[in-house]
């Protein structure tokens, strides 16, 4: 089975956030406090914490590739109050990313995404993946990071970027 590249990506990015937590633990450990207490973290007061950073992020990746292959995403209530939850979450989205092969994404330029917030309008698919789920999937992603080193544990653009695909020659 070969997974749709997106998918890929996003499942590789998903994982790159176990890394983050496993710092984020360690960072807390060496400062004396419970690592539970970054999940209410923001970079502003009017912005989502931490938790909803990585909820959201799951949700956008999951809804990419469901409303894009026009299948009904899996349910997540968004209760995650530790961060061995919030791995969980991530584990069961990535687990969920990995049925979509390439076949899967077969026809989206005519399927249409609508989504009741949209008050009867809809879009290809294609579009929508585009346009509204990769940049939401990404801003969630890099406010998560943002939040976490903001906080003071030590990320660097690899823990983010993660490992590359390079070939010799």
């Amino acid at each position: 089975m070969t997974l749709h590249p997106m998918m890929l990506e996003m499942s590789k990015l998903l994982g790159q956030m176990n890394g983050w937590i496993d710092k984020a633990e360690a960072h807390a450990a060496s400062k004396g406090y419970d690592v539970n207490t970054l999940l209410h973290a923001r970079l502003a007061p009017d912005m989502l914490p931490l938790v909803r950073q990585f909820q959201n992020a799951c949700d956008n990746a999951k809804f990419a590739a469901a409303f894009t292959t026009g299948r009904e995403p899996p349910s997540h209530p968004d209760t995650e109050q530790t961060f061995v939850e919030v791995r969980a979450r991530i584990a069961s989205v990535i687990d969920y990313l990995g049925t979509f092969t390439a076949a899967s994404f077969e026809g989206t330029d005519a399927r249409e995404v609508k989504r009741p917030r949209w008050e009867g309008k809809s879009m290809r698919a294609t579009d929508y993946f585009v346009e509204q789920a990769l940049p939401n999937f990404f801003f969630h992603l890099n406010m998560a990071y943002a939040i976490l080193r903001h906080n003071g544990v030590e990320l660097g653009k690899r823990d983010y970027i993660g490992q590359l695909s390079f070939r010799r020659g």
